[in-house]
């Protein structure tokens, strides 16, 4: 680590700063997931931390790398594409499976899931444009995509 004393103060503060956001913002997630009391509060505020923490403590790694390496350490995108994009489908997978079990259990402060309608007046559901009926698919027929 001896070649990071040499490091340029305008690579360092920025890198120093990043990473000081990214711990940061880790820690409110975290400590949103402590103070919070219902379980559905608990998922918004570690996964904020989560992803724009990990963003920022990834950024710095990638400009102090790429300082220190002479090249672009672009690998870190990987990891940051990942973390963005599977945290919130996580967030939401357990959201899901958490209200359908409360709503199985009859937990009184989850709201009822919402009934719907299906479509029976047969139209392709193109509003205002002289919507025509659509015929039933048949056994026979070769699917969804074919019958028109």
């Amino acid at each position: 680590m001896k070649h990071l004393a040499d490091l340029p103060l305008w690579i360092g503060v920025p890198v120093a700063l990043l990473l000081v956001i990214g711990a940061t913002l880790t820690l409110l997630g975290t400590l949103g997931l402590v103070r919070l009391r219902s379980f559905y509060d608990r998922l918004h505020a570690p996964t904020l931390g989560t992803s724009w923490g990990a963003a920022a403590t990834l950024l710095a790694s990638m400009i102090l790398f790429s300082w220190t390496e002479v090249r672009a350490a672009v690998h870190e995108l990987v990891l940051g594409v990942l973390v963005m994009v599977t945290t919130p489908v996580t967030l939401m997978l357990l959201g899901r499976a958490a209200l359908h079990r409360d709503r199985a259990e009859g937990h009184k402060d989850v709201p009822p899931a919402v009934a719907r309608e299906r479509e029976t007046s047969g139209t392709d559901g193109r509003a205002g444009q002289g919507a025509s009926p659509r015929p039933a698919l048949q056994p026979d027929s070769p699917g969804i995509f074919m019958d028109r």
